[in-house]
């Protein structure tokens, strides 16, 4: 799975997010009984990240803080920990109903008992980032990475996001830098939106290198047409997802690595999980097997670490 990475490049892998904060019931109790709860500084994007921070490559994050918030306090010693840079503008937060950093309330659930999480992104200072917001130039043309990582979450969370994507992608395609382009499609973020995100995704997956995605997402996000019925068994669904990604080969033709999760969920401690990967014209298949989940949230996210981990 060779490709071309910037050499002269500061950061290995770097990722636009709107950082918060998640609150985890410990021993897997419901949200409603628990009164013991876990603080995690956290978003999708740099979930990706913490694992290439872990295996000793740099990381980067782009984002934006509430101004003299003992929660931005929190998430940048966070981030410190994990070895992961962060730049960001800081925003007055305009009183209690101002803006602040996103947090949810997570459920890991247990056995027959799903995970839950409840979240809350009301005056959410990510929503608010902006392209203009960094130097794009200094740090693409002069500092550089080597990827850019985009999801579907920062690229759906705002009208203003949605642009700060673009130009950022675009910024960084012209710097040498390889787009990773995660759908992470949510019903949630497009209702009222869809011909507006259907044209940013369009072009953020024009631009990506890697393209990553279940099911769901490339129909959803894309408007690829879903694999066909098939036999039952894992070999056939495999051969219908294949189908479904030459459909997004031909549609994106400068992509070079398409990656497709496979996930079946037995219960809440335990999926089965695998992959198929399509690079340069050959076929990379993982089939699924058990797995024991602590906690499920940041699954995909981990999958995308892996790849990028391994394409660097």
């Amino acid at each position: 799975m060779m490709m071309e990475l910037r050499k002269n490049a500061k950061v290995d892998l770097m990722a636009l997010s709107s950082m918060g904060v998640r609150i985890t019931t410990v021993n897997r109790q419901p949200v409603h009984t628990s009164c013991l709860y876990e603080m995690q500084a956290t978003s999708a994007e740099t979930n990706v990240l913490n694992v290439a921070s872990s295996l000793g490559l740099s990381a980067k994050v782009l984002t934006k803080f509430v101004a003299d918030s003992p929660i931005a306090q929190f998430i940048k010693g966070e981030l410190r920990k994990r070895n992961i840079a962060f730049e960001g503008a800081e925003v007055e937060p305009d009183g209690p109903w101002g803006v602040r950093h996103q947090f949810n309330i997570a459920d890991a659930g247990f056995g027959a008992r799903g995970p839950r999480v409840h979240n809350d992104r009301a005056g959410e200072v990510g929503r608010t980032i902006k392209a203009e917001d960094f130097d794009l130039e200094r740090i693409f043309n002069v500092e550089g990475c080597r990827i850019l990582h985009l999801s579907g979450l920062i690229a759906a969370m705002s009208e203003d996001t949605s642009k700060a994507c673009l130009a950022i992608a675009r910024t960084a395609k012209k710097s040498g830098a390889l787009i990773s382009f995660d759908l992470n499609y949510r019903a949630s973020f497009w209702q009222g939106r869809e011909r507006e995100l259907s044209a940013a995704f369009e072009e953020i997956a024009s631009l990506a290198d890697i393209l990553v995605g279940n099911e769901e997402d490339f129909q959803l996000a894309l408007g690829i047409k879903g694999p066909p019925a098939g036999g039952s068994g894992i070999a056939a669904k495999i051969e219908s997802f294949k189908g479904m990604i030459k459909q997004v080969a031909a549609r994106y033709p400068d992509v070079s690595v398409f990656a497709n999760t496979l996930r079946e969920v037995v219960s809440a401690n335990e999926h089965q999980w695998g992959a198929i990967v399509y690079a340069n014209g050959s076929w990379y298949e993982e089939l699924p097997r058990p797995i024991p989940v602590l906690d499920r949230i940041g699954g995909g996210d981990g999958f995308v670490a892996g790849l990028l981990f391994r394409i660097i």
